[in-house]
């Protein structure tokens, strides 16, 4: 079990997690300390739960050595944490097979902020946002949508997966969970009126939005379209930097024709889909690798450095955003 210095947070999480199993409909904040010097830097990892196998364990490997050396302050995960079907409850082994057993490096000892993916709604979605498995592995902290204050940066993690109409229309052999999502329209609505007040108010240097799903892709699942007319907006119109998310099995860097604000998916933390390429649009896509790996992010007031890396540990791409720390009034 991994021991975390941080007991307030901690103990947060436990109240937080208790609040959304009874139904809370307002965003919770939760406080991330960056360094002395003001900086922050984390990894994140998406679609990573089969129990080490499709070179999870690989990527956990690379993901210990690079947390090492840039002294990584968290780890984002932006869902589908256990396949296929999520966690069958709070006593599932396959908890500590697929996550505590797997992430052992010592510089992935710190927290985990982690949002639910589609596959994580085909099991019991409470028992991922039960406290008791913060208690289990102090690392783990998993909520519906959140907001993260890490002082320089605030990081507004959203629940994609009820945005998506097929899931109720044609769920196919799959059974969805939505406890606490039912009425699904006020669910949503008061979920996207939360995150544009709470992005408007914010005065945070940079304003990061975290959802399983992808906005922009080029990846077999290609764009959300229920997102690019829902939640797009509201990026647009509040300066959001960066939308990072999961979903497509691939490492893929989109930047939008308007504004700073990138697309930054990092969903091939186990099984990827090679060769499975929708659309590529030279103007605006970066970079985008069909195999396995993760991301790291590494940031001060005036930049914001990410990277990816294979399963190997190699830098595929790498990229820098930035920022006046005074801009013009």
């Amino acid at each position: 079990m991994a021991s975390l210095s941080n007991k307030p947070i901690l103990i947060l999480a436990c109240i937080v997690g208790l609040c959304l199993l009874l139904g809370s409909a307002e965003l919770q904040r939760l406080e991330q300390p960056a360094k002395p010097d003001g900086s922050l830097s984390f990894l994140v990892v998406g679609d990573w739960g089969r129990k080490g196998t499709y070179n999870q364990s690989q990527v956990a490997f690379q993901m210990g050595k690079v947390g090492e050396t840039l002294d990584i302050d968290f780890v984002i995960s932006v869902g589908d944490n256990f396949y296929d079907d999520g966690l069958t409850g709070i006593d599932d082994p396959a908890f500590d097979q697929s996550f505590s057993n797997i992430y052992t490096a010592q510089s992935l000892q710190k927290q985990w902020y982690t949002v639910l993916g589609n596959h994580d709604y085909r099991g019991d979605v409470l028992a991922q946002l039960n406290p008791i498995l913060s208690k289990m592995d102090t690392r783990w902290l998993c909520l519906r949508s959140f907001i993260l204050n890490a002082e320089i940066a605030e990081f507004f993690f959203v629940d994609t997966t009820p945005f998506v109409d097929k899931y109720f229309t044609h769920p196919g052999h799959s059974k969805y969970d939505w406890r606490g999502v039912l009425p699904r329209q006020e669910y949503l609505s008061n979920l996207l009126k939360d995150v544009d007040s709470a992005l408007r108010e914010s005065s945070a240097k940079w304003k990061i939005v975290v959802g399983h799903h992808t906005i922009r892709s080029a990846g077999h699942h290609g764009d959300t379209e229920e997102l690019v007319s829902e939640l797009l907006p509201i990026l647009k119109a509040n300066n959001v930097d960066l939308y990072i998310n999961g979903h497509d099995h691939c490492l893929q860097h989109i930047s939008s024709t308007y504004g700073q604000l990138q697309f930054l998916t990092s969903g091939g933390g186990s099984k990827a889909w090679r060769g499975d390429i929708n659309w590529v649009n030279p103007d605006v896509m970066k970079f985008y690798y069909d195999g396995q790996g993760f991301m790291s992010v590494q940031m001060t007031e005036a930049h914001v450095d990410f990277a990816f890396y294979d399963l190997f540990g190699n830098v595929l791409h790498k990229w820098t955003v930035n920022k006046e720390l005074h801009p013009a009034m």
